[in-house]
C-alpha cells in the first residue's frame, strides 16, 4: 500500500463538472492498493499517517498531528501509484490491485477515518476526477507499506 500526503491548506475534488469533497487544513491523500494488502496493513498505515507530526506548533516547530490541530482528509485512490516505469515509456499497472480489492480497502480506509473521529472527505473509486490544492509548505510525505510494515 502507497499513501502520498499532502499537507494541504484547502483540496477539493471534482467529478463531472461537480465538487464531490472538500476539505480545509489538512492531508489530501492519494492511496494505491496492490493485491497483497490487507486490513492490517492498511491499519498501520493509517497508524502511522494519523500521527504524522508535520503542522506547526507555536514556535513554528513540526511538531503537532493531524488531530491536534482538528485537521481534516481527502482521501483519493489512485492504482497509479504502482506504476512499473523500468520497461519503455509507457507504464505497466501490473502491481495495483483488482479494482475489486483496492475498492474493498478503500472503503475500510475511510471508514477507519471516519471512526476514529476525522471529518473525511473522498473522491469517486475509478471515475476521472480532478483534484485541487494548495499544498501547504509543500510538505510532501509518501508512506510504503513496504517499508512501515516489514
Amino acid at each position: 500500500m502507497r499513501f502520498v500526503i499532502q499537507r494541504v491548506q484547502e483540496a477539493s475534488v471534482t467529478v463531472d463538472k461537480q465538487v464531490i469533497g472538500s476539505i480545509q487544513n489538512g492531508f489530501m491523500v492519494l492511496v494505491g492498493v496492490c493485491d497483497t494488502d490487507t486490513r492490517e496493513v492498511a491499519d498501520t498505515m493509517l497508524r502511522k499517517m494519523l500521527n504524522l507530526r508535520i503542522f506547526q506548533d507555536e514556535n513554528g516547530k513540526t511538531n503537532l498531528a493531524l488531530k491536534d490541530v482538528d485537521g481534516q482528509l481527502l482521501i483519493i485512490s489512485q492504482f497509479t501509484l504502482y506504476a512499473d516505469c523500468r520497461k519503455g515509456n509507457r507504464p505497466s499497472f501490473i502491481k495495483a490491485g483488482s479494482p475489486e480489492h483496492a475498492n474493498e480497502l478503500y472503503k475500510y480506509i475511510l471508514e477507519q477515518c471516519r471512526t476514529n473521529g476525522y471529518h473525511t472527505e473522498q473522491g469517486e473509486f475509478g471515475a476521472d476526477m480532478k483534484v485541487s490544492l494548495v499544498n501547504d509548505g509543500p510538505f510532501t510525505i509518501v508512506l510504503d507499506s513496504d517499508e512501515i510494515c516489514h
